[in-house]
């Protein structure tokens, strides 16, 4: 595995081309200002009455129509969500690309389950932050970066590594460290990842805890603290130097815990229904199933979203996060400017 950091890495390979930052979302914005602030001439293509317009606007960014972006991008990097990429490729980029132009993304999704399949004349790579879009720029403008993974899919001219790399570079990733891959390593693990582990793992876990409390009889409220509010101070702890290091840090009374109930909770049965979800994404099930869902209006999705927003969780955390008016200092989501 090829690990790159700054002193592996030029912006010069980009100086002189225009990078058109399609989607104006949580990466979009945060590949655009970045790139901006790195010396990259960079413009935005979002669709008619985008809501994101005068945001970037507002950052004194230049904003058109998707396919003039694509037009005149040497660079076009898709940061649309996955489930619209494929649709707004092939009704606006496709035919505006030229020749020798750069298509990209921060997520191999469309390209690993060939729902785009892009011109034979294009460079295709991938630069994708480990972290929200919102981390990326934080980080960034306090003088460090969030680690990237690089891929390259095709290279008809053999520049696309070097591109991708100095791109890395200028949206920060390689003051951590650029991590060379390919795109169904980074799309399956991902995937998986999300589902598995980070997302819908972690927020099953805590309903779960939440709800066991809660249905005997404990005040929600300790529930929401000892389930939920205390998951940063564990996370943290990992973050910072693994699960041994938040072993050292927690109480001998947590680790005995921690070491003898863990496996009880997160068993067999876990562990085989994460072998069926990891299947599920390397056989592409799972990306026609939310492709389609998509097609039809997300229904289930909408469905689904509704009833977690409504969770009780959600409305004591609401109650106790507004007395602790810190929490809003330096948030990195802002609906406002984000």
């Amino acid at each position: 595995m090829k690990v790159y950091t700054d002193k592996d890495a030029s912006i010069d390979p980009i100086k002189d081309k225009t990078v058109a930052i399609i989607g104006y979302g949580s990466q979009g914005h945060a590949h655009a200002l970045n790139l901006r602030d790195s010396g990259v001439k960079v413009i935005i293509g979002l669709r008619e009455g985008s809501s994101s317009a005068p945001k970037a606007e507002a950052e004194g960014l230049e904003v058109f129509p998707v396919a003039e972006a694509a037009k005149r991008g040497d660079i076009v990097m898709l940061l649309v969500p996955d489930e619209l990429a494929a649709e707004l490729y092939e009704s606006d980029i496709a035919a505006n690309l030229r020749p020798g132009t750069y298509l990209t993304v921060a997520h191999g999704f469309n390209f690993h389950f060939k729902k785009i399949v892009p011109p034979k004349d294009s460079g295709v790579f991938m630069v994708a932050p480990k972290g929200p879009g919102h981390l990326v720029r934080s980080e960034f403008t306090k003088g460090m970066g969030v680690p990237c993974l690089l891929a390259v899919l095709q290279d008809p001219d053999g520049g696309a590594h070097d591109m991708g790399l100095a791109y890395a570079k200028a949206i920060g990733g390689t003051r951590a460290a650029v991590i060379e891959t390919t795109f169904r390593e980074e799309t399956e693990t991902d995937l998986f990842g999300e589902q598995a582990v980070l997302c819908g793992g972690l927020t099953e876990l805590v309903r779960a805890g939440f709800e066991t409390l809660v249905e005997a009889g404990y005040a929600p409220e300790m529930a929401y603290f000892e389930c939920m509010h205390e998951v940063k101070l564990i996370v943290d702890l990992m973050y910072e130097g693994g699960i041994a290091n938040m072993r050292y840090s927690i109480s001998n009374t947590a680790e005995y815990g921690d070491l003898t109930r863990g496996k009880r909770v997160i068993g067999d049965e876990a562990r085989k229904a994460m072998k069926e979800v990891l299947s599920e994404i390397q056989s592409g099930k799972f990306a026609d199933e939310w492709i389609e869902e998509h097609k039809c209006g997300k229904p289930h999705f909408n469905e689904l979203r509704k009833e977690g927003e409504n969770h009780q969780i959600e409305t004591v955390g609401a109650e106790l996060r507004g007395l602790m008016p810190w929490l809003k200092d330096g948030r990195l989501v802002d609906k406002t400017r984000n």
